[in-house]
């Protein structure tokens, strides 16, 4: 069964709201903290009972730490404080709907990923070009071959990371990136 819902303003304002309680979360905690908040909530949100929707959703915030972390990816500041957003906003237990609310608690968390992920989609995109470009490298034998490996790889992920900021500068601009309310 789809269920479709329209959000009126004063909906997209409560999310922004809450979206910036994130923010100011976000602004006077450590990055690391903030990753092992998203962590915890994926481990113990009762997300096994959740239905599809959202556990597809929260299902996504395993990869954004992966990308996080990935020393090889080098996410650039501006899209990394996007995503420490997303996650502090993810991991506040008392976001819009408390998540000990049973099933809907976790549908706030679920649209609100839903709404920045639109808006992360080139970056996404780009890291999973990234990754698959990696797992296609040969192994290198020698030091040489692995330096040069590893500086090919650099300057693949340049022209990706190059490319991630086009497109998301280029529908920046045709107003279509995502939820203009949510940006920040």
């Amino acid at each position: 069964m789809k269920i479709t819902f329209e959000l009126e303003p004063g909906d997209i304002e409560r999310f922004h709201e809450a979206l910036a309680r994130a923010e100011r979360r976000v602004a006077c905690a450590e990055e690391c903290d903030i990753v092992d908040a998203a962590r915890h909530a994926l481990d113990t949100l009762p997300i096994a009972c959740a239905p599809g929707y959202i556990r597809r959703q929260i299902q996504e915030v395993a990869g954004l730490l992966d990308m996080l972390e990935d020393e090889a990816w080098a996410l650039p500041q501006v899209e990394r404080a996007q995503v420490l957003r997303l996650l502090a906003y993810f991991s506040d237990p008392e976001d819009l709907v408390p998540d000990e609310v049973a099933v809907i608690g976790l549908l706030d968390d679920a649209i609100m990923l839903e709404l920045l992920m639109k808006h992360l989609r080139h970056v996404l995109a780009a890291y999973g070009d990234f990754v698959q470009a990696r797992a296609r490298l040969p192994v290198a034998m020698d030091s040489a071959a692995r330096i040069a490996l590893a500086r090919a790889l650099a300057r693949h992920r340049d022209r990706l990371q190059a490319r991630m900021r086009r497109r998301s500068v280029r529908d920046a601009m045709a107003g279509i990136a995502g939820a203009p309310a949510l940006q920040g």
